[in-house]
């Protein structure tokens, strides 16, 4: 496989003709499902949107980075913390349960070089902030988004464009 220039123009379209969504309308129901249990309110939508915003970095999709950014930016977050999410361990702008977050979605979507990813120690770190609901709720967040990255990696929609509308 060839590799593209990194001064090669990024084409505007998909790279999936037809939005998978029109191939499979069951997805339409999965996807419901999940914003509904990550929807529970027992972790704020901040701290879901944020995990998820880091999860889009730490796999390289521009889709799922510009989404959640844009997510986080409609809810109001300042563009400081937007920002800060790619460096998150030493920005002073989360608080001690959003770095609970953060760290939980990096252990889960990056390889550990010291056996598990998902320490006992990060795990008692976590639940210090989360009771068992929201803490589940978290797991959920992380499976929504990890559920949506072979579709962004694969399909290629195009980034900024409308959730609804990635494929128009």
């Amino acid at each position: 496989m060839e590799a593209r220039a990194i001064t090669a123009e990024v084409p505007a379209a998909p790279r999936m003709a037809v939005d998978p969504l029109e191939l499979v309308p069951e997805l339409a129901e999965v996807s419901a499902a999940l914003f509904k249990a990550t929807g529970n309110r027992s972790v704020p939508r901040t701290t879901i949107s944020l995990l998820q915003l880091r999860a889009g970095q730490i796999v390289g999709n521009t889709y799922l980075t510009v989404l959640h950014a844009g997510f986080l930016r409609k809810a109001g977050e300042p563009e400081e913390r937007i920002t800060a999410v790619a460096s998150w361990q030493d920005a002073p702008c989360f608080t001690a349960a959003e770095r609970a977050a953060l760290a939980l979605v990096e252990a889960v979507l990056q390889p550990s070089a010291h056996g598990e990813r998902v320490s006992d120690e990060l795990y008692a770190q976590v639940a210090e902030h989360y009771e068992p609901k929201a803490l589940a709720t978290l797991m959920i967040a992380i499976g929504q988004v990890s559920f949506f990255i072979p579709i962004a990696l694969i399909a290629k929609p195009v980034p900024g464009r409308s959730f609804n509308e990635p494929w128009n």
